[in-house]
């Protein structure tokens, strides 16, 4: 049994989040040199038809729900470090949030796309802009219906950095 897991722990990567001793750590990246990094994440809210119906009209009780997730996603991304404890602070160049209507779904795709010049990457940043987003468009909306559902938050693409490019 120890043998097989010895060769197991020989094909998994080295964790860069772990020292030697296996305790957590915050990567250093202050040998990297700063390169333009960008990262695009997406993810949807589904509603009810009355609720999306209502959020269109603008006739949510709170507001304007759609402007309100935006800006929210904008300032969440600028947090990321706070939230995400391993996450480096970043400078952020450009966080740009779009929410657009899906009578399908019915209810709304999120996308969120950030850039920097650093020494790491943003796709974390890009993540936690379309969650922040997708939550206060629930926050705003709840009053007209509980049952709002948030759903495939993901990374689709990002470019820069030392893994190279991701395409969904």
């Amino acid at each position: 049994m120890a043998k097989k897991l010895a060769k197991l722990a020989s094909n998994v990567p080295q964790l860069t989040h772990l020292d030697a001793q296996g305790k957590t750590q915050m990567v250093d990246v202050s040998e990297k040199l700063p390169t333009l990094r960008r990262a695009i994440a997406g993810g949807q809210v589904r509603m009810l038809p009355a609720t999306f119906a209502a959020i269109q009209a603008g006739n949510a009780p709170k507001g304007n729900v759609l402007e309100t997730a935006k800006v929210a996603g904008i300032m969440a991304a600028k947090q990321t470090a706070q939230l995400i404890p391993l996450c480096h602070p970043l400078p952020l160049h450009q966080v740009e949030v779009t929410i657009s209507a899906d009578p399908q779904l019915p209810g709304y795709q999120i996308q969120a796309e950030v850039k920097t010049k650093a020494e790491t990457g943003v796709e974390m940043e890009a993540l936690t802009a379309v969650a922040i987003t997708a939550l206060t468009l629930y926050d705003m909306a709840k009053a007209l219906e509980k049952s709002i559902q948030i759903e495939d938050i993901r990374l689709l693409s990002k470019t820069g950095g030392k893994s190279g490019d991701y395409q969904a």
